[in-house]
This record gives C-alpha cells, sequence and structure tokens, in this order.
C-alpha cells in the first residue's frame, strides 16, 4: 500500500508504487501498464501465417469453386457465359502470372470462385433443352426408352422422345419421365409409341424447400406424367446409338442380378440386397425404409463412399492375400499395387452397375484417388485426395452442390479425414500404461474408432438431414453400432461373393448369407425406430443458417491451429439461428388447391378443394409435425361447403378458399384473406391470392406481421432460370399483403352457423 507523505512543495501526496497523479490518465489506467492486444493480434498473424502454410491451399480450393457454383444457383437470371468464362480466364491466368507473390493464395482462391461459376454456367448452356410450362393431355409420343424404376406400386422409365404431337404444344421435350401401371414397364433400349398426360416438373413445395425441377433439369428431362392406355413396341426407325445399347446392357444386368436374388430372398430383404449392388432401391416397403431413415442407416441404401469403401477393400485385400500365397510374386513384383488396380477396376465395375449417380461417382473419385494414391506409393488419405476428388466432381457435375447427397457424404468424409489426420495418430499411438495396453489388446481402440467415426459422421451430416428431410437421428450411433459391423462383415462381402459366383451357378448359398445379414440390419432399424423419441423432428430453417453450419463444419475440418474452432462458434450460431427460424401462418400450394392455415393452437388446419397428399405430408415435415395427411386433426376448426372453406388464423382473422363464384360475395365481407382460381369483383374488402399470382410465384408463404402479411414466394419477381423460366407479365411481386382494416375487429359474427356447413375431412 502507498504511504501518505508530504511532498516538497509542502503538498501532502502519495509516495510508493503508486504513481503521481498526473502519470495517469483520469479514467485510465498507468501508461506503462502492458496491454492484451499486441500479443492477441500476434498470436492470431502467427495462427494465420500457419493455416497459409506450404500445403494448406489445395484443400480450400474446391471450397473456393463451390462457392462459385453457390453464386451460380443463387442468381436471379441466366448469366452470359462469355461474360464469366472470360473473367474465369483472366483471372486464372492472373494467378498463373502472380504465382511467385504474396498475394497468389487470394488471386488462386477468387480465381477458383469464378471458375466455378464460369463452370456451372457452362453445364446449364451445354444441358440446355425445352421445358413444359403448361399440362397437356393425351400426347402422342414415340421414343427410347433410356431406364427403368421397379417401384412398390408402380414403375417408371426415362423416353428419348423421338416423335411428339399435341395440337396445343410447341415446346420440343427431349426427354420425358412417365409412370406405368407395375409390370408394364417396356425395356430398357426398345422403341415405343404411348399416349401420356405430361405435367410440367415439380417444383418446390413451399418457399425454401428443394427444387425437384431443377434436377430433372439437369437428367434432361423436360416432362413428368404418366401413360394413357398400352404401351406399343414398335421397330425403330434408326440406332439408339451406343450409349442406348450401354443402358441396355447395364440395366439387363441389374435385372439377371435382381432375378438370382429372387430366387433366394423375397421381400424386403431381396429390396435390400438388390439396392445394395446395383442401387435399385425403389421396391422398399414403406415402413422398412422409414425405419431405416429414422434410425439413422438411410444412408446404406444410397450406394455412396461406404459401399465404395468396402468393395474396393474386399476386393484390395483379397487380390494381395491370394498373390502373397506365392513368394516370387512376393519377392519380385509391387503386390500392393497390383492389387490396388484390380481394386480400382472392381469400383469402376460397381459404379457402372450401380447407375453412377452423383453420390455415387463422388464415392468412385474419392476411392480412385485413394487407390492410385497407392500405386504411386504416396499417402493415400489426405485432405488433398478429397479436395481433388471434390474438384473432379463439381467439374463434371456442378449441379451436384445443392443436392443433400454430395453434401452429406463430403460433409461426412471430410470428418472422418479429419479424424484420421489429427484424431488417429494420437488414438493409435502405443500405450504405455498396462490397463491401456489389455483394454487395446482386446480391441478396445478398434471399437473407440468405430465409435468415433459413427459420432463424427453422424455429426457432420446433422445440419443436412434436418435442413433437407426436416429430422434429426438422436440415436443414429447405437444403429450404426449395432448394425453395421455386420453389413460390413457379412452383408457386403457375401453379395461380391455372390456377384463372382453368378456365372457358375454356385451363387445361391451367398445370397442366403446376405438376407442373414440384412434380417439383422432390419431388425436393429425396426427395433431403434420404435425407441421413445427415435423420430428427431426439425422444422425447416432458410439457406443462412445451412451455409454457417457449412462453414463452421470446414473449418472444424481444413484449420490446424486454435483458429479451427472459430468453426464451433458458427456451429453454434447456426444452431440458434435454424432453431428461431419464424414458421408461417398460411400455405398456399402453386395451383391453389391446398391452403393451410396456422390457427390458435399453434398448429396447421388444411382447407383443400382436391387433397394432394405429397404436398401436405411436405408441409407437415417442414412444421416438425407428427400428423399423417389423412390425420382428421387437419380438419379441425375448418368449414367447408360446396362453395368452399373458411378458417381462423391465429391472428383473429378469417382465411377463405374460393372454389364458387357465389361464395366470393361473403368472401369478400368476412374474410380477410380470399385464396381463389376465380376472377374477384373490384371493391373486395379482402386480400385475394388469385390464380394469376399462384401461376406466377408458385406456393406461397405467408407470415404474420403487425399489420398484414409478409409473403415469401417460391418464385419471387424477377426469377428466370432454364429449370424454372418466368411467366409472361411477371415483374416485381408484392412482399407484403395488407389486410383491410376490418379484419383487425374481432369477426365473432361472420362465423357460419355449425348446421349450414359440413367438415370436409
Amino acid at each position: 500500500m502507498a504511504e501518505q507523505g508530504t511532498t516538497p512543495g509542502g503538498k501532502r501526496g502519495y509516495a510508493g508504487t503508486w504513481p503521481p497523479r498526473a502519470a495517469a490518465p483520469a479514467g485510465g489506467y498507468a501508461p506503462d501498464r502492458p496491454s492484451i492486444w499486441p500479443p492477441l493480434v500476434e498470436t492470431l498473424r502467427q495462427w494465420a501465417r500457419a493455416e497459409a502454410g506450404a500445403g494448406r491451399l489445395l484443400p480450400w480450393v474446391p471450397v473456393a469453386f463451390g462457392t462459385g457454383i453457390a453464386f451460380y444457383f443463387a442468381a436471379e437470371r441466366e448469366p452470359m457465359l462469355p461474360a464469366a468464362a472470360a473473367v474465369a480466364i483472366a483471372l486464372c491466368a492472373l494467378a498463373v502470372l502472380l504465382r511467385r507473390q504474396r498475394l497468389f493464395p487470394v488471386i488462386v482462391m477468387v480465381a477458383a470462385v469464378a471458375a466455378g461459376f464460369a463452370t456451372a454456367t457452362w453445364k446449364t448452356a451445354r444441358v440446355a433443352h425445352g421445358v413444359l410450362a403448361r399440362p397437356m393431355f393425351s400426347v402422342a409420343l414415340t421414343g427410347f426408352v433410356e431406364t427403368r424404376d421397379i417401384r412398390e406400386k408402380t414403375d417408371r422409365f426415362v423416353l428419348r422422345v423421338v416423335t411428339m404431337e399435341s395440337p396445343r404444344e410447341t415446346t420440343k421435350l427431349e426427354r420425358v419421365r412417365l409412370s406405368v401401371k407395375k409390370g408394364t414397364a417396356p425395356e430398357v433400349g426398345s422403341f415405343v409409341e404411348l399416349k401420356a398426360r405430361l405435367l410440367p416438373p415439380l417444383g418446390p413445395q413451399r418457399p425454401g424447400s428443394y427444387d425437384f425441377g431443377r434436377d430433372l433439369y439437369f437428367q434432361g428431362i423436360g416432362a413428368s406424367g404418366f401413360v394413357m392406355g398400352a404401351v406399343k413396341s414398335k421397330e425403330a426407325p434408326a440406332s439408339g446409338g451406343f450409349a442406348l445399347r450401354y443402358a441396355a446392357f447395364m440395366q439387363g444386368l441389374r435385372d439377371a442380378i435382381d432375378a438370382r436374388i429372387r430366387t433366394t430372398l423375397d421381400g424386403d430383404r431381396r429390396a435390400i440386397a438388390t439396392a445394395l449392388l446395383t442401387g435399385r432401391r425403389d421396391a422398399i416397403s414403406p415402413p422398412v425404409n422409414d425405419a431405416m431413415f429414422i434410425s439413422g442407416l438411410g444412408h446404406v441404401l444410397s450406394i455412396s463412399g461406404y459401399h465404395m469403401a468396402v468393395v474396393a477393400g474386399v476386393v484390395f485385400f483379397a487380390v494381395r492375400a491370394l498373390l502373397a500365397l506365392f513368394p516370387a510374386l512376393t519377392a519380385a513384383h509391387p503386390i500392393k499395387k497390383w492389387a490396388a488396380a484390380a481394386a480400382l477396376l472392381a469400383a469402376a465395375f460397381y459404379l457402372a452397375l450401380s447407375g453412377a449417380e452423383v453420390a455415387t461417382q463422388r464415392s468412385f473419385f474419392m476411392t480412385a484417388v485413394v487407390l492410385i494414391a497407392v500405386m504411386v506409393d504416396r499417402r493415400a488419405i489426405t485432405f488433398r485426395t478429397l479436395a481433388v476428388a471434390a474438384l473432379i466432381v463439381l467439374a463434371i457435375a456442378p449441379e451436384a452442390l445443392v443436392h443433400p447427397s454430395f453434401q452429406m457424404s463430403f460433409a461426412a468424409t471430410l470428418g472422418l479425414v479429419a479424424l484420421v489426420q489429427i484424431g488417429m495418430p494420437s488414438l493409435l499411438a502405443s500405450p504405455d500404461h498396462s490397463v491401456t495396453a489389455r483394454v487395446a489388446l482386446w480391441g478396445g481402440r478398434e471399437l473407440a474408432v468405430l465409435v468415433l467415426a459413427s459420432l463424427v459422421a453422424g455429426l457432420a451430416t446433422t445440419p443436412y438431414a434436418a435442413f433437407h428431410f426436416h429430422r434429426v437421428t438422436p440415436y443414429g450411433l447405437l444403429a450404426n453400432l449395432a448394425a453395421m459391423p455386420v453389413v460390413s462383415a457379412i452383408v457386403m462381402p457375401a453379395g461380391l461373393l455372390g456377384l463372382a459366383a453368378m456365372p457358375f451357378g454356385f451363387d445361391g448359398v451367398f445370397w442366403a448369407i446376405m438376407g442373414f445379414g440384412i434380417d439383422w440390419m432390419i431388425v436393429v432399424t425396426q427395433w431403434v425406430a420404435a425407441l421413445p423419441g427415435a423420430v428427431g423432428r426439425m422444422a425447416a430453417f432458410g439457406t443462412t443458417p445451412l451455409i454457417a453450419a457449412s462453414a463452421g463444419i470446414i473449418l472444424l475440418g481444413l484449420l490446424r491451429t486454435p483458429l479451427r474452432w472459430s468453426g464451433a462458434a458458427l456451429l453454434v450460431a447456426a444452431l440458434v439461428w435454424a432453431v428461431r427460424a419464424p414458421l408461417p401462418d398460411i400455405l398456399i400450394s402453386a395451383d391453389g388447391r391446398n391452403v393451410a392455415v396456422r390457427g390458435g393452437d399453434g398448429r396447421l388446419h388444411l382447407m383443400h378443394s382436391a387433397r394432394d397428399a405429397f404436398v401436405v405430408k411436405e408441409w407437415l415435415a417442414a412444421d416438425a409435425d407428427a400428423r399423417t395427411a389423412g390425420d382428421a386433426s387437419l380438419g379441425e376448426g375448418v368449414s367447408c361447403d360446396e362453395a368452399g372453406c373458411v378458417t381462423r388464423h391465429r391472428g383473429g382473422g378469417f382465411v377463405a378458399l374460393s372454389t364458387r363464384p357465389e361464395a366470393l360475395a361473403d368472401d369478400c365481407e368476412r374474410a380477410a384473406v380470399i385464396v381463389t382460381a376465380r376472377q374477384v369483383a373490384q371493391g373486395c374488402a379482402a386480400s385475394v391470392i388469385d390464380a394469376e399470382r399462384l401461376r406466377r410465384h408458385g406456393a406461397l408463404a405467408l407470415r404474420r406481421i403487425s399489420d398484414g402479411f409478409a409473403i415469401d414466394a417460391v418464385k419471387p419477381g424477377g426469377i428466370d432460370r432454364p429449370w424454372s423460366p418466368a411467366v409472361p407479365g411477371d415483374g416485381d411481386s408484392e412482399t407484403t399483403l395488407r389486410l383491410p382494416a376490418s379484419a383487425a375487429r374481432p369477426a365473432v359474427d361472420a362465423t357460419p352457423a355449425e348446421a349450414d356447413l359440413q367438415v370436409d375431412d
């Protein structure tokens, strides 16, 4: 403590450790006290320099490339390909010129963004084709059958159109996807004649939901529909080409495999076995399919990285073990590289057999990079191999970036590679404690690796499952630990042996073994799906929280210094953002026939003139609602008669669905919002959502605000993309729906008499 004394000038002051009053600024600290900011800034600079060190740049290139693709899909109108290509080429050339400069990493990232944007623009221009805008009835079509899917209730096939006759439509369609009665789908490669009802590709069912029409566009499909009458086989006017002959051969091979499996297995066992080997998974019954996804084992049904790794791994070790039986080969030849080459051929065959979907392509490229690294004596599992695989997939199919399979697959793989690179060295280090050594000897480390791998992969894919499917899997780790060892050790190896034994007629025993393992997998999925709280529902949220979560996963996976924990902060922020996303008060389907209104109980209540089960199912899932499309409680509080329906929203006013002109007069007087396909007279006091607005902007979601509703549209004004072309007359749409002043006051007297109405379930 400072001592009080007398200064030379006769004034009392303080001496000792406390400085004179004049030495310290008023309200501040002494100037010689050290500041925390310079050391903190220097530490951050050191971490940043470490992250920008040699070998750290490549994994970030596909991130930047994918960012450019994301910018492309976020554009309101189609970019000009020459401009996008010119900018990308110029920036790439600049990066080459500045490769020895300090700004080189920044220029490379900017060039990668531009290259991704240009690549996506080029891909869209390359696959450009006509897209049906309005439904068409009784359209006469001829063409070649390119693919065929056998589903549980119906079959489906893709027709490459040769001729198309319709008096009302001039759009030229290149491919259409048609449904047909089960068992009547034509053979792949055949030339057929038929009549069909065609519909525009299915768009998002609500603002922010998945755009199925965009997927169909990049597959070259301009319409979907169903066959009317019989499908007639005709003599082809010309050859379908090599691609069609190849597709017919591979489809025949898949059918032959399915037929051989069918002789031993049936039901869901046969369907799952076929899905694992050929990629056809549409014949699995809904209860088992739902249980697979609820339990967290749905990834087994989609041929992806796991399946490709098992196939390549089994072939690699089998070939290497076989060659090791010959000492002369072992001593004089690189049998490990030979085994890697054999595994690469097996993976390529598996890719072709399974139909080469995007997820399977990604898996094959990742596996191929690993096996090639083995053949050239390079380290196999690294961030570089993942980066190269990602660049290859995005360069070939940039549209894969917005597909859930790509997002979930690469997120899981990034987490696993980070676990191998960062976590495994310490986990697999030689134990120096006797208890630890005994645990490791009895398989403790292997069990820990399995648990960690399942946990990391599950956590990495959770944001994407929540965004796309509105669910999480609380018991996913339990299901994977119980089922995946059996799938890896029994189901997949037995399936591969069955394929190898098919030409010799000894495959039946392997299908039976495969069936035993599938039985266990089904038991596990149904048990886990029946556990309390197994169905983890998540309400829909916007793309911004998903982008934040993706950035957090990337930072956690790629960064090596403590800066990586900024990714954890982003994940927490994304979680808070997602759970606080507001729910819509009114949902309106694109055709105006289904309207869901949030009532005073906080749940959606349905008004409909023609119930669409798929739309209602999507709405309920996005609302984290456990009810099904046929639940009677959806009609509670809804009053309907022949002229329409009416219900009260939680703000107090009424929402009406008018189907006949005679209902409009009453609805205009009493309702706050009217949804109708009819022409509404001038002077209607209610706010009207009519068929013209729905035709231009698609499905709508309305959120209550102080003086009305904020409007979110599937296609806001100004959006014009090849898979979602603008409708003539489209312009800037209203973003708010103002309510009339009368809607603010209670409208108890406007409630229709209960005796005069019937409830429409």
